[in-house]
């Protein structure tokens, strides 16, 4: 059966960290759709102006966030003493779980061109150890499609294997379609799947999605990508629904108000880092 778009979200233009300028497309309006991805942050700018503030030193637990810089630079450094830089095609992935604080810089670049999502933990999962891993461009694996590409930036695709997820599973794709041109994936049909139009609109089915779009795909197990008259770049992204009460205060995410509120007292009285901190 072939998925169809049950839901767009067209992200708005907005700024967060200190003043970094981007489109937020997914947010705490959109759980229940698009479960178990929470947030989905884009950037696409040509002026380091928009992004140079950066996101200074923050509190996250309860989730894991992915960053994807497609062109450009981000700079990571952490509690656990961790400090990288990715660029151009790799990811950052962070597992936040019981508690970890960082923060994120964007060096000026010609095009910083790339998202962030924030994948939801499963109740089970929202305790465990904080940690952090880059996928460099040499881990990534690139399939040749007849009219384009397609980048496995996590989870797999046919034989190619990349980073696997250590809680929740995730196929995370950066798709590149040639001008006219159409693509037809296979899929699990229990899988939760969402799109994100990087770059160019597509069309699923007779439904045309434009740039900076979020859609959410019907059950199904085939899903028809076709391109129009200029290049596109698709994100796909296929995970399991948690179905799990979601309650979110800013960069904490948990299942219930109690668990929250005890995540911003242990803030206050400095017990929030359950792991040795190294600065």
């Amino acid at each position: 059966m072939e998925r169809k778009i049950i839901k767009q979200v067209t992200g708005y233009p907005t700024s967060d960290g200190a003043g970094v300028k981007l489109v937020r497309v997914l947010s705490d309006q959109t759980v229940k759709d698009f479960d178990p991805i929470l947030m989905l942050d884009s950037f696409d700018s040509t002026n380091p102006r928009d992004y140079q503030a950066g996101f200074p030193m923050h509190p996250h637990r309860g989730i894991e966030t992915i960053s994807y810089a497609y062109q450009g630079k981000m700079t990571h450094k952490d509690s656990l003493g961790n400090e990288d830089t990715i660029s151009d095609g790799e990811v950052q992935w962070m597992t936040a779980g019981s508690g970890i604080m960082h923060e994120e810089r964007m060096p000026a670049s010609k095009r910083l061109l790339g998202v962030q999502l924030w994948l939801n933990l499963a109740a089970k999962d929202k305790m465990v150890a904080p940690a952090y891993v880059s996928i460099k461009a040499d881990q990534i694996k690139e399939i040749p499609l007849p009219h384009g590409k397609l980048r496995v930036l996590a989870g797999s695709c046919e034989s190619e294997r990349g980073y696997q997820s250590h809680y929740q599973p995730l196929d995370y794709y950066d798709i590149h379609l040639d001008p006219k041109s159409s693509l037809t994936l296979k899929s699990d049909s229990q899988r939760s799947i969402m799109l994100f139009t990087l770059v160019g609109s597509i069309s699923v089915g007779e439904v045309r999605v434009k740039e900076k779009t979020a859609v959410k795909l019907s059950e199904g197990d085939t899903l028809t990508l076709q391109n129009g008259e200029e290049k596109a770049q698709i994100l796909y992204i296929s995970s399991l629904a948690l179905k799990e009460p979601v309650v979110w205060g800013g960069p904490i995410v948990m299942n219930t108000r109690e668990e929250l509120n005890r995540a911003f007292q242990e803030l206050n009285e400095g017990t929030f880092l359950k792991q040795k901190i190294h600065y």
